[in-house]
Formats: C-alpha cells, sequence, structure tokens
C-alpha cells in the first residue's frame, strides 16, 4: 500500500492579502526592477525627459495620451521581460539555449517598444515644431529646471554607494526643482508623471541602501511573498 501524498510545502505568508497589500507587492516589484535592471533606469530618466517635453510645450490631447501611453508601455515591457528572466533563472540552473533564446526575445521587444516611441516622440516634434518655434522662453526655462531635475533622478538611481546625505540631498532638490517647474507647466498630467518619477527614484534609492545595509551586516532579507 502507497503513503499517502504529503501536502505541498507551504510558502512564506506575505502577511496581508486585501487592495492595500496587493499595491504594496505591485510597488515592491517596480522598485526591485528599478533597482537591478539598468535598461529599466534609462527608461526612467528617458521618461522624465519626455515629461519635462510634454509639461513645457503645449500638446493636444491625442499627442499627450499617445507619449504617456508609450512610456507606461515600456515600463510594462521591461518589468515583464524582468518578471520572465527571474522565471528562466528559476526553470533552469545551468546554461541551456532555449532559455537564452527565451531572454533575448523578450528583450527584443523591450527594444522595438523602445525604437517605436523614439519614433512616435520625433513625429510629433516635427509635427508641432510650429509650437516648438514658439515655446522659445518655456523651452529655455524648461533646460534651465530640468537638466539639474534629470541629474538629480539620475543620481538617485545610480547603483553606486554613497552617502545617506547624497541621496537625501538629491531628492530634497528634486522636490524643490520640481515645485518650480509645475508653478509654470504646460500640462499638469506630464507634471504629475514627472512627480512620480521623482518619487520612484527616492524609493529605488532607498531600497538600494537597505540591501547594500543587508548585505553588510549579513543578514538575508526575509521573503513575504507566496
Amino acid at each position: 500500500m502507497n503513503d499517502p501524498a504529503l501536502p505541498p510545502p507551504r510558502f512564506p505568508s506575505r502577511g496581508g492579502s486585501g487592495l492595500l497589500a496587493s499595491f504594496r507587492y505591485a510597488w515592491t516589484g517596480l522598485i526591485h526592477t528599478v533597482v537591478h535592471q539598468r535598461n529599466m533606469r534609462v527608461h526612467l530618466v528617458s521618461a522624465v525627459l519626455v515629461g519635462l517635453v510634454g509639461s513645457g510645450i503645449w500638446l493636444g490631447l491625442a499627442e499627450k495620451v499617445t507619449l504617456i501611453f508609450c512610456v507606461m508601455l515600456i515600463f510594462f515591457a521591461e518589468i515583464l521581460n524582468s518578471a520572465l528572466e527571474h522565471l528562466v533563472d528559476l526553470a533552469i540552473q545551468q546554461f541551456d539555449e532555449k532559455a537564452r533564446l527565451a531572454k533575448d526575445a523578450a528583450a527584443a521587444g523591450v527594444m522595438v517598444l523602445a525604437l517605436g516611441t523614439v519614433v512616435i516622440f520625433a513625429a510629433l516634434l516635427v509635427h508641432n515644431w510650429e509650437t516648438v518655434l514658439n515655446s522659445g522662453p518655456q523651452i529655455a526655462r524648461q533646460v534651465v529646471l530640468g537638466v539639474p531635475f534629470t541629474a538629480c533622478i539620475t543620481l538617485l538611481v545610480l547603483p553606486r554607494a554613497r552617502p545617506a546625505w547624497v541621496d537625501g540631498l538629491a531628492f530634497v532638490g528634486g522636490v524643490v526643482l520640481m515645485v518650480l517647474l509645475a508653478m509654470r507647466t504646460a500640462s499638469s498630467v506630464f507634471t504629475a508623471l514627472t512627480a512620480g518619477l521623482l518619487v520612484v527614484a527616492g524609493a529605488a534609492a532607498r531600497e538600494r541602501r537597505r540591501m547594500l545595509g543587508q548585505k553588510k551586516t549579513g543578514a538575508s532579507p526575509v521573503s513575504h511573498r507566496a
């Protein structure tokens, strides 16, 4: 007589299963992707530049929706690509040609979306070139405030060890510049998008410091995932 089948091992508790917990897990996945994926950091900085352009130049509703949709679609594709890479690594513990092809195909999908977004962005600028030419003061203001703002974002997401006060100064500087940019914006939607990216960059910097601290102390992070 065969022994009864043992129940599958239980996974660690999530610590919550409600709507707020679901949002928290999704936020953790987003920040993890920013911290560990170089391409995601590039996409984030590029999205900041798109937000600065959209909040500095008057665009039509269709053009705003198109740009925002492209940015969100690239983020989605990069997060999905990161999830696929983790799944492949989990299933394949040694080199496999099919695993490499799966990763390459997923990366190719992200690249196609990124190139398409660049083409769409360029086409929108060409289509609105007269508006661009008549927006000299607004563009100058966006450059003066946007360049240091982008530098703050870039510093926050750089994967290098640095004192906590550097990240704090970069985040506070970004907040101040964001307020100045929001005072005279051509689109509150793009301004909100840019502010959200600053929050993501700040959270990524915080998560990176936490992980570095655990690495120094030798503590292993406890998973709360199912």
